[in-house]
Protein backbone atom coordinates (compact mmCIF):
# COMPACT_ATOMS: atom_id res chain seq x y z
CA UNK A 1 0.00 0.00 0.00
CA UNK A 2 1.66 2.92 -0.50
CA UNK A 3 0.66 6.93 -1.87
CA UNK A 4 2.73 8.33 -4.73
CA UNK A 5 3.27 12.02 -4.82
CA UNK A 6 4.61 13.34 -7.53
CA UNK A 7 6.30 16.44 -8.18
CA UNK A 8 4.89 18.51 -10.67
CA UNK A 9 8.12 20.60 -10.63
CA UNK A 10 11.00 21.41 -8.58
CA UNK A 11 9.50 24.18 -6.09
CA UNK A 12 6.61 22.40 -4.35
CA UNK A 13 5.12 22.51 -1.03
CA UNK A 14 6.61 20.30 1.80
CA UNK A 15 4.36 17.30 3.00
CA UNK A 16 4.89 16.21 6.45
CA UNK A 17 2.95 13.25 8.89
CA UNK A 18 0.34 15.20 10.78
CA UNK A 19 0.96 17.09 13.95
CA UNK A 20 -1.13 15.98 16.80
CA UNK A 21 -0.70 19.31 18.86
CA UNK A 22 -2.93 22.44 18.69
CA UNK A 23 -1.46 25.61 19.60
CA UNK A 24 -5.25 26.10 21.23
CA UNK A 25 -4.91 22.85 22.60
CA UNK A 26 -1.63 23.93 24.75
CA UNK A 27 -3.31 26.81 25.81
CA UNK A 28 -5.73 25.11 28.34
CA UNK A 29 -4.75 24.27 31.91
CA UNK A 30 -3.30 21.17 32.00
CA UNK A 31 -3.48 20.92 28.57
CA UNK A 32 -6.64 19.01 29.49
CA UNK A 33 -7.51 19.17 25.54
CA UNK A 34 -5.29 16.40 25.37
CA UNK A 35 -7.24 13.64 27.14
CA UNK A 36 -9.95 13.78 24.21
CA UNK A 37 -7.26 11.08 22.70
CA UNK A 38 -9.70 10.93 19.41
CA UNK A 39 -8.86 14.39 18.65
CA UNK A 40 -5.17 13.96 18.56
CA UNK A 41 -5.61 10.80 16.50
CA UNK A 42 -7.96 12.88 14.14
CA UNK A 43 -4.99 15.28 13.64
CA UNK A 44 -2.11 13.05 13.06
CA UNK A 45 -4.25 10.65 10.69
CA UNK A 46 -3.07 12.17 7.60
CA UNK A 47 -0.71 14.02 7.02
CA UNK A 48 0.02 18.06 5.78
CA UNK A 49 0.55 20.59 3.04
CA UNK A 50 2.74 23.10 4.25
CA UNK A 51 2.49 26.68 3.03
CA UNK A 52 5.92 27.70 1.13
CA UNK A 53 5.47 31.51 1.65
CA UNK A 54 3.90 33.71 4.54
CA UNK A 55 0.41 34.51 2.41
CA UNK A 56 -1.72 37.63 3.31
CA UNK A 57 -5.27 37.72 1.71
CA UNK A 58 -8.01 39.88 1.94
CA UNK A 59 -11.13 39.79 0.45
CA UNK A 60 -13.30 42.62 0.00
CA UNK A 61 -16.75 41.26 -0.44
CA UNK A 62 -17.29 41.40 -4.02
CA UNK A 63 -18.03 38.15 -6.20
CA UNK A 64 -15.33 38.49 -9.00
CA UNK A 65 -11.43 37.39 -8.54
CA UNK A 66 -9.79 40.89 -8.51
CA UNK A 67 -12.35 41.61 -5.23
CA UNK A 68 -9.64 39.09 -3.72
CA UNK A 69 -5.80 40.24 -3.04
CA UNK A 70 -3.43 37.94 -2.48
CA UNK A 71 0.28 39.18 -1.42
CA UNK A 72 3.14 37.28 -0.57
CA UNK A 73 6.11 37.70 2.10
CA UNK A 74 8.54 36.74 -0.24
CA UNK A 75 9.35 37.06 -3.96
CA UNK A 76 10.11 33.30 -4.90
CA UNK A 77 7.88 30.72 -5.52
CA UNK A 78 5.39 33.29 -7.24
CA UNK A 79 2.27 33.67 -5.36
CA UNK A 80 0.29 32.73 -8.28
CA UNK A 81 2.08 28.90 -8.19
CA UNK A 82 1.03 29.14 -4.56
CA UNK A 83 -2.22 30.40 -4.01
CA UNK A 84 -4.91 32.23 -5.84
CA UNK A 85 -8.91 32.82 -6.90
CA UNK A 86 -10.43 30.54 -9.03
CA UNK A 87 -13.36 30.00 -8.15
CA UNK A 88 -14.07 33.75 -7.35
CA UNK A 89 -16.92 34.48 -4.18
CA UNK A 90 -14.56 34.75 -1.86
CA UNK A 91 -12.69 31.51 -2.43
CA UNK A 92 -8.96 30.84 -2.59
CA UNK A 93 -7.39 28.14 -4.41
CA UNK A 94 -3.73 26.71 -3.08
CA UNK A 95 -1.82 24.57 -5.47
CA UNK A 96 -0.76 21.32 -3.59
CA UNK A 97 2.43 21.30 -6.19
CA UNK A 98 2.25 17.03 -6.38
CA UNK A 99 0.11 14.62 -8.68
CA UNK A 100 -0.50 12.15 -6.28
CA UNK A 101 -1.75 7.92 -7.17
CA UNK A 102 -3.38 5.88 -4.93
CA UNK A 103 -3.84 1.85 -5.62
CA UNK A 104 -7.51 1.18 -7.72
CA UNK A 105 -10.37 2.06 -5.03
CA UNK A 106 -8.16 4.23 -2.86
CA UNK A 107 -9.32 8.01 -3.07
CA UNK A 108 -7.53 11.19 -1.23
CA UNK A 109 -9.52 12.78 1.25
CA UNK A 110 -8.47 16.65 1.39
CA UNK A 111 -9.40 19.23 3.64
CA UNK A 112 -7.80 21.68 6.19
CA UNK A 113 -6.06 20.56 9.47
CA UNK A 114 -8.59 18.48 11.68
CA UNK A 115 -9.36 20.67 14.75
CA UNK A 116 -8.25 23.76 14.10
CA UNK A 117 -10.32 27.12 13.66
CA UNK A 118 -9.23 29.91 11.32
CA UNK A 119 -10.99 33.28 11.66
CA UNK A 120 -12.75 34.27 8.87
CA UNK A 121 -11.80 31.65 6.33
CA UNK A 122 -12.92 27.71 6.18
CA UNK A 123 -11.77 25.04 4.60
CA UNK A 124 -13.68 23.22 1.89
CA UNK A 125 -13.39 19.27 1.57
CA UNK A 126 -12.70 16.75 -1.22
CA UNK A 127 -12.76 13.60 -1.90
CA UNK A 128 -10.45 13.15 -4.91
CA UNK A 129 -10.54 10.18 -7.31
CA UNK A 130 -6.25 9.50 -7.28
CA UNK A 131 -6.60 6.02 -8.49
CA UNK A 132 -7.13 7.38 -12.55
CA UNK A 133 -6.68 11.29 -11.86
CA UNK A 134 -3.62 12.07 -14.30
CA UNK A 135 -3.21 15.79 -12.86
CA UNK A 136 -3.50 17.35 -9.96
CA UNK A 137 -6.15 18.85 -7.50
CA UNK A 138 -5.93 22.16 -5.44
CA UNK A 139 -7.45 23.03 -2.26
CA UNK A 140 -10.27 25.52 -1.21
CA UNK A 141 -10.83 27.91 1.21
CA UNK A 142 -13.38 30.42 1.40
CA UNK A 143 -13.56 33.39 3.60
CA UNK A 144 -16.67 33.85 5.73
CA UNK A 145 -16.81 37.38 5.65
CA UNK A 146 -14.75 40.52 4.00
CA UNK A 147 -11.63 40.77 5.68
CA UNK A 148 -8.32 39.96 5.98
CA UNK A 149 -6.45 36.22 6.94
CA UNK A 150 -3.41 34.78 7.27
CA UNK A 151 -0.97 31.91 6.23
CA UNK A 152 2.29 31.62 7.61
CA UNK A 153 4.99 29.90 6.32
CA UNK A 154 5.33 26.42 7.43
CA UNK A 155 1.46 26.38 8.27
CA UNK A 156 -0.87 23.51 6.74
CA UNK A 157 -3.06 24.56 4.21
CA UNK A 158 -3.96 21.28 3.14
CA UNK A 159 -4.68 17.76 5.30
CA UNK A 160 -5.11 14.88 3.14
CA UNK A 161 -5.82 11.15 4.29
CA UNK A 162 -6.79 8.09 2.38
CA UNK A 163 -9.97 6.11 1.73
CA UNK A 164 -11.45 3.12 0.23
CA UNK A 165 -13.89 4.98 -1.08
CA UNK A 166 -15.66 2.60 -2.56
CA UNK A 167 -15.98 -0.13 0.15
CA UNK A 168 -18.50 2.84 1.56
CA UNK A 169 -21.36 2.03 -0.50
CA UNK A 170 -21.20 -1.77 0.85
CA UNK A 171 -21.95 -0.63 4.43
CA UNK A 172 -25.40 -1.11 5.35
CA UNK A 173 -26.21 1.48 8.86
CA UNK A 174 -28.76 -0.82 10.85
CA UNK A 175 -30.93 0.72 13.31
CA UNK A 176 -31.28 -1.40 16.89
CA UNK A 177 -32.35 -0.95 20.35
CA UNK A 178 -29.71 -1.00 23.01
CA UNK A 179 -31.58 -4.03 24.73
CA UNK A 180 -31.29 -6.10 21.72
CA UNK A 181 -27.54 -6.29 22.59
CA UNK A 182 -27.57 -8.05 26.37
CA UNK A 183 -23.41 -7.74 26.59
CA UNK A 184 -23.23 -3.84 24.98
CA UNK A 185 -25.99 -2.74 27.33
CA UNK A 186 -23.85 -4.69 30.32
CA UNK A 187 -21.38 -2.61 29.42
CA UNK A 188 -22.50 0.59 28.75
CA UNK A 189 -24.84 0.38 31.75
CA UNK A 190 -21.35 0.14 34.05
CA UNK A 191 -19.94 2.79 32.27
CA UNK A 192 -22.64 4.90 33.32
CA UNK A 193 -23.15 4.03 36.72
CA UNK A 194 -18.81 4.64 36.59
CA UNK A 195 -19.30 8.02 35.23
CA UNK A 196 -22.11 9.17 37.31
CA UNK A 197 -20.41 8.04 40.58
CA UNK A 198 -17.20 9.65 39.46
CA UNK A 199 -18.92 13.29 38.35
CA UNK A 200 -20.59 13.08 42.20
CA UNK A 201 -17.41 12.29 44.00
CA UNK A 202 -15.50 15.16 41.78
CA UNK A 203 -18.27 17.64 42.47
CA UNK A 204 -18.29 17.05 46.18
CA UNK A 205 -14.15 17.40 46.32
CA UNK A 206 -13.53 13.80 46.66
CA UNK A 207 -9.65 13.72 47.02
CA UNK A 208 -9.07 10.74 45.37
CA UNK A 209 -11.35 11.66 42.37
CA UNK A 210 -9.73 15.65 42.18
CA UNK A 211 -6.19 13.52 41.82
CA UNK A 212 -7.61 11.60 39.11
CA UNK A 213 -9.49 14.65 37.36
CA UNK A 214 -10.20 12.32 34.46
CA UNK A 215 -11.47 8.64 33.54
CA UNK A 216 -8.91 7.21 31.40
CA UNK A 217 -10.67 4.11 30.58
CA UNK A 218 -11.10 5.35 26.82
CA UNK A 219 -6.95 6.43 26.68
CA UNK A 220 -6.06 2.57 28.13
CA UNK A 221 -8.51 0.93 25.55
CA UNK A 222 -10.24 -0.89 28.37
CA UNK A 223 -13.74 -1.22 29.19
CA UNK A 224 -14.98 -0.03 32.71
CA UNK A 225 -15.65 -4.00 33.49
CA UNK A 226 -11.39 -4.22 32.49
CA UNK A 227 -12.29 -5.33 29.16
CA UNK A 228 -9.30 -4.50 26.12
CA UNK A 229 -10.31 -2.50 23.06
CA UNK A 230 -8.90 -4.77 20.27
CA UNK A 231 -6.37 -2.42 18.26
CA UNK A 232 -6.33 0.32 20.17
CA UNK A 233 -3.52 2.99 19.39
CA UNK A 234 -2.55 5.90 21.31
CA UNK A 235 -0.11 7.91 18.99
CA UNK A 236 -0.35 7.27 15.18
CA UNK A 237 3.10 7.17 13.62
CA UNK A 238 2.62 7.75 9.66
CA UNK A 239 5.93 7.75 7.78
CA UNK A 240 6.94 11.02 5.86
CA UNK A 241 7.60 10.83 1.94
CA UNK A 242 10.69 9.62 0.78
CA UNK A 243 12.57 9.03 -2.27
CA UNK A 244 11.54 5.17 -4.40
CA UNK A 245 13.64 2.65 -3.42
CA UNK A 246 15.39 0.98 -6.29
CA UNK A 247 12.71 -1.06 -8.29
CA UNK A 248 9.63 0.99 -7.19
Amino acid sequence: MRLDCYKIHEFVPEIVPGNPRRAWMDAFTDRHPYRCLPLTMANSTGWEILCQVGLTMEWDGGPMEENITITADEHWPPVKNVADSHFRKGIVTFHTGHLFKTPPGWGVWVSGPPNEAKDGIAPLTGLVETDWLPFPFTMNWQFTRPGRVRFEKGEPFAFITLMEHHKLEEIQPTLRMLDDNRVLKEEYSAWSLSRGDFLKRLAAGEENAKKERWQRNYMRGQTVTGKEGEGHKTKRRLKAPRKPLPGL
